[in-house]
């Protein structure tokens, strides 16, 4: 893949994300405090999470969640948003697994190409990990986040070259790594952003499915460019607030 470097972009980036950080310096100063008080520890939060190009950096938050929330993941994923919206992952029959159209996956393992395809397609399906009224989320981070304030950490990464103001969203390695089939690697090729397309058409809808997030995120990447992100930046503070707790 060839990827764009815009400078006119970069330089517009720097210029919003330090203004940005020198005006809402007093606000940040006020949610630290506020955080630590009903949670004792780390005020900042951060995750590696995968960028443009598949590129892994530290992504800057505040801290919405009670301390060690990421071991609860795993526990939590079956009642992710994504997957009930896609009636869950329905199981791979073992006549399919055995039909003479075999491909190998693994050193130890064969499989038709029917059954491969299908488990990729429902890997993307569980890609994204969202819950409703998430039980992890304390209730200054279910402020922030409906506010979107917890997000302004990452003006950070905007001022260390890792993300752009507006992109598509960098996702957290357990669902990156998801995403490597050729239908939705595209998406990765767009800068990654604290603000972007599915943000201010999609976000807080609790019935929006993996397939249309990841077309709006090729669509951006495929066609991103000056107007488009004036448009997206109009739209987002309309889409901060959300209405539903996720």
């Amino acid at each position: 893949m060839q990827y764009r470097k815009r400078i006119t972009k970069r330089v517009i980036d720097i210029l919003i994300a330090s203004v940005l950080i020198l005006i809402l310096a007093p606000l940040a100063l006020v949610i630290a405090m506020a955080i630590y008080i009903e949670s004792p520890g780390p005020i900042f939060y951060y995750q590696k999470r995968v960028g443009k190009g598949y590129k892994i950096f530290p992504f800057f938050k505040f801290r919405s969640m009670r301390i060690n929330a990421d071991k609860e993941v795993d526990a939590l994923k079956a009642q992710s948003q994504y997957l009930q919206n896609e009636n869950s992952k329905s199981s791979i029959s073992e006549e399919k697994k055995l039909t003479p159209h075999s491909i190998r996956v693994s050193d130890d393992e064969i499989i038709s190409e029917t059954a491969y395809l299908e488990e990729q397609e429902q890997d993307e399906k569980a890609a994204f990990f969202k819950l409703e009224d998430d039980p992890r989320i304390t209730k200054v981070g279910s402020f922030i986040r409906k506010t979107s304030i917890d997000e302004l950490p990452q003006l950070l990464n905007v001022l260390r070259g890792e993300m752009s103001i507006v992109g598509n969203r960098p996702l957290p390695l357990y669902e990156a790594e998801k995403l490597t089939s050729d239908s939705a690697i595209e998406r990765f090729q767009g800068p990654a952003g604290i603000t972007g397309l599915w943000q201010v058409t999609d976000r807080g809808k609790s019935d929006v499915g993996v397939e249309s997030r990841i077309a709006k995120d090729i669509y951006y990447a495929r066609n991103y460019n000056l107007l488009m992100d004036m448009w997206i930046l109009f739209k987002t503070p309309f889409a901060a607030v959300q209405k539903v707790n996720v």
